[in-house]
């Protein structure tokens, strides 16, 4: 069963947060609201708790794992990026979106898709997350809580425990969140590619 962490959208209180962390150092898979919705979490060279997100979620091998990061200082080490990518990221992080990019050799190959090589990157617009991220001191391989047979993030963390509790290391319990997902953006054309409208606005990248 699942502990949980009642911790403030606006002041998030670093003593939970440290015991949150400890949690995923130790393989733990934990639920965390973000910007847009609930999403689960693990460290990225947590095989079993990809193994354990995949499960949830019933993903298969050509889902693309996003990688959370706190700002763009960590791009490079996970994604090629040019210039003109970089500065797109730029103008429109942080926020409510996932960017498909071309994964580097630092991304272990379980992460990545296996039919394009990619990856999605994030950086949210949430205080939790960012004061997270911080103590981690290391990006979060996420994905959105959309439960098999439903098509809308969770939203409700009293229901996320009813319903996924007992599969999950931690609920951290951020009050009840937009239950729109993140605009998904490819970036790996010549041109930006809108694969899932949700909650970011897409002007930016038309």
């Amino acid at each position: 069963m699942s502990q949980i962490f009642y911790i403030h959208p606006d002041n998030p209180q670093s003593r939970l947060l440290e015991q949150v962390v400890k949690i995923l150092k130790d393989s733990g898979v934990v639920a965390f609201p973000t910007d847009s919705g609930y999403s689960l979490g693990c460290l990225m060279d947590n095989k079993n708790g990809v193994d354990r997100i995949c499960k949830i979620r019933q993903l298969d091998r050509c889902h693309n794992f996003t990688f959370m990061c706190r700002d763009l200082s960590e791009l490079s080490s996970y994604a090629y990026v040019d210039n003109i990518i970089f500065r797109l990221l730029k103008n429109n992080t942080p926020g409510k979106y996932v960017f498909i990019l071309q994964a580097s050799k630092e991304v272990p190959r379980r992460l990545i898709n296996e039919k394009r090589k990619t990856i999605g990157l994030r950086i949210p617009n949430n205080k939790i997350d960012l004061a997270l991220l911080e103590l981690l001191g290391e990006p979060l391989m996420t994905t959105t809580l959309i439960l098999p047979n439903e098509y809308e993030a969770q939203s409700d963390p009293d229901e996320i425990e009813y319903k996924i509790g007992q599969q999950l290391d931690a609920i951290v319990h951020g009050g009840y969140i937009s239950q729109q997902p993140t605009t998904v953006i490819d970036l790996t054309n010549d041109y930006p590619d809108v694969i899932r409208y949700g909650s970011g606005d897409i002007k930016p990248f038309k």
